[in-house]
């Protein structure tokens, strides 16, 4: 705990006094490279809060790419952060959280209130825009975190709405691209079932709470398994590809929950 604390003080505290500004500039130009200080961040971040990324498979690069992923806990924002380069579609909420908020804003992120409908129309536009250029942006499709020992239903609304859009932005298609969340060891031992709450954000607790059993509770291992895109052009039964991304999913967590391993 003491020497995380150091490394708050004396490497992440410092960090952010040199890359807040330079990123504030980098995205309110819109100049190359906005994606460098937040991987940097993020990786820092990871190390901080005792994580471990292993990473298998590739995500998509250079192509528009939509992410599905499972969601167990805002860390998970962390460990794909540190590895990938995208955009999070993520709840209001978090815009308000200090540090993690700014942060997250300063990465493009696209913040969606689940209780207006505005605001579910105008996110596909705003990630069909972001993925125009080659973009990956992230959706946590169950729509909200679970403990990890399962995959919740996959929502395919914004799915759906991010392809129609991509599709009138002149697009040929877009890629889904299905990837696993698994939190695999803590303190080097496999993860118990009781042991998933210390991990996932039971919003029964405050985020300060949750931080606190994480900076107490030991290392972790994260595993972030991407796997094989697969193109949703017009035309292409959309719902078919949302649940064959569930089904991937799903896979891929009960495997490595057992301690499975997973090929590339």
């Amino acid at each position: 705990m003491i020497l995380r604390l150091l490394f708050l003080i004396f490497v992440i505290v410092p960090f952010l006094i040199v890359a807040v500004p330079l990123q504030f500039l980098i995205s309110r130009f819109n100049l190359p490279g906005w994606n460098i200080l937040p991987r940097a961040f993020h990786i820092l971040g990871a190390r901080f809060l005792g994580l471990t990324v292993n990473l298998i498979g590739e995500p998509e690069t250079g192509k528009p790419t939509l992410v599905v992923a499972n969601h167990i806990s805002w860390t998970d924002i962390i460990a794909i952060g540190s590895v990938a380069d995208v955009t999070f579609v993520a709840k209001e909420e978090l815009a308000r959280w200090p540090v993690i908020g700014f942060m997250s804003s300063l990465q493009k992120t696209i913040y969606v209130d689940a209780d207006r409908r505005t605001a579910a129309r105008h996110a596909p536009g705003e990630m069909a825009r972001r993925m125009a250029d080659g973009g990956a942006v992230c959706l946590f499709a169950e729509g909200r975190s679970d403990v990890g020992t399962h995959v919740m239903p996959f929502r395919s609304g914004l799915i759906v709405s991010a392809q129609q859009a991509m599709i009138e932005a002149g697009a040929p298609y877009v890629s889904i691209q299905p990837v696993t969340i698994a939190y695999t060891k803590l303190q080097g031992l496999p993860v118990t079932r009781t042991e998933r709450a210390l991990i996932a954000w039971i919003k029964a607790k405050s985020v300060a709470e949750n931080l606190w059993d994480i900076l107490i509770s030991g290392t972790r291992e994260v595993t972030v398994a991407f796997g094989k895109p697969v193109p949703l052009a017009e035309g292409t039964n959309r719902k078919a590809i949302t649940q064959w991304a569930e089904n991937e999913v799903r896979r891929k967590l009960v495997a490595l929950n057992r301690g499975e391993k997973l090929d590339a």
